[in-house]
């Protein structure tokens, strides 16, 4: 369910700067060039791998954003990985739902797109990202000593498969 007030959907062209400006108003987020979210945004989507950048709006503000990619299966019948790639929400906006719905949104994608499952990085020190991971199901599965820097932090490997698991939001809804 969308918190009260916010709008979720996928991104355009004209939320580039919004991103940008969140981005790197947020400290431990990947800080990928412009360049980066332009190709997201001006993808062919028949090309691979598949990409999504989700925006939540809040009075017409952009307040969060989440990007995500799958992976084509080289064979049909074998497991199609979708990562989340990078997630997002203004400070004075956390904790209020938006990064749960933005991760359904991305989680509801991902099944669209025949994933079987969806894996993560975060910051070993990010409690409140691990919690909120957590309570959608997912669980460590390895850690990457020492991967982040500035500040140095072990990343934690997180993984949460998606057969049988019901969509929890639709951007429909």
């Amino acid at each position: 369910m969308t918190p009260s007030g916010i709008q979720l959907r996928p991104a355009v062209p004209a939320d580039l700067a919004a991103i940008l400006a969140l981005e790197r108003a947020t400290e431990n987020a990947p800080h990928w060039p412009r360049a980066a979210y332009a190709a997201i945004l001006a993808a062919d989507l028949s090309a691979a791998p598949l990409r999504s950048l989700f925006v939540a709006l809040r009075d017409c503000l952009l307040v969060g954003f989440a990007v995500a990619h799958v992976d084509p299966a080289s064979d049909p019948s074998s497991a199609r990985v979708a990562e989340l790639e990078s997630i997002a929400v203004a400070p004075a906006m956390r904790r209020s739902g938006i990064g749960r719905a933005l991760c359904a949104a991305v989680l509801d994608w991902c099944r669209l797109q025949a994933a079987t499952e969806i894996v993560l990085e975060v910051r070993a020190a990010s409690a409140g990202a691990i919690a909120l991971y957590a309570s959608l199901g997912f669980t460590e599965i390895g850690r990457r000593p020492r991967y982040y820097h500035h500040p140095e932090d072990d990343a934690l490997l997180m993984r949460l498969p998606l057969a049988g698991i019901p969509a929890p939001f639709s951007l429909d809804s």
